[in-house]
């Protein structure tokens, strides 16, 4: 499970991103590094980080379909596993990304949704969820980033091999900053979600490797 848990470097400086991957070391899966970030520090963290982790590079990237491509391109030559784009971009930005992606067989590209800190309502939320979802499945991504709560229909109208990243993970009285669309650990595994973010609930506990052990035993204890 915990090769499953993706941990947020929601961080300033590259030396408190190298402090918390050594800090998290084998107790976590996956490592996700933001725009504040990759802007402050550059590719040379992202190889450093991919040494002992997979990486999300989690840009969000949006402009014009060749802008974009290239950008995806970019991402690729740096050794990035994961990549994602907005699908608010429109099918031909989505395609154009997904031909620049076939040639790094090995990162997975993704498509983001809606946000999760989007207060528009469930209901209107989910239906843009499924639109984009399957906009990116017909344009060929891998999966898309969503809310806990649509991961089930976006499986049965995309299938269970479409990859879905869930933010908003929340557990105990941790607070909710920003997120409007929030499930604990245990309710996003037995959901079926494939990858749960989570960035400020491990980055600000007391001891961030008991809040990561805490967070993949609640998934194991969800996948018996």
């Amino acid at each position: 499970m915990k090769n499953r848990l993706m941990v947020a470097l929601d961080v300033p400086t590259a030396k408190d991103a190298l402090m918390l991957r050594d800090q998290l070391g084998t107790h976590v899966g996956w490592l996700k590094v933001g725009l504040r970030l990759f802007v402050a520090e550059g590719p040379r963290l992202i190889r450093q980080l991919s040494e002992q982790h997979p990486i999300f590079l989690d840009l969000k990237f949006h402009d014009i379909p060749n802008t974009v491509a290239q950008a995806v391109a970019s991402a690729g030559d740096h050794g990035v596993n994961m990549i994602n784009v907005h699908a608010a971009g429109g099918p031909e930005m989505l395609k154009a990304a997904a031909k620049a992606a076939t040639a790094f067989p090995s990162m997975q590209l993704i498509a983001v949704t809606v946000l999760t800190s989007d207060p528009m309502p469930k209901e209107e939320a989910q239906g843009l969820v499924l639109e984009r979802a399957m906009m990116a499945h017909d344009a060929g991504l891998k999966g898309i980033v969503c809310s806990v709560h649509e991961v089930e229909a976006i499986k049965a109208i995309c299938g269970q091999d479409f990859i879905t990243v869930t933010p908003g993970i929340r557990w105990g009285d941790q607070e909710l900053q920003d997120q409007k669309r929030v499930a604990t650990p245990e309710y996003a595994i037995k959901q079926k979600a494939d990858y749960l973010v989570v960035g400020r609930p491990i980055l600000a506990a007391a001891n961030p490797v008991h809040a990561a052990d805490e967070a993949v035993a609640m998934m194991h204890k969800a996948s018996r």
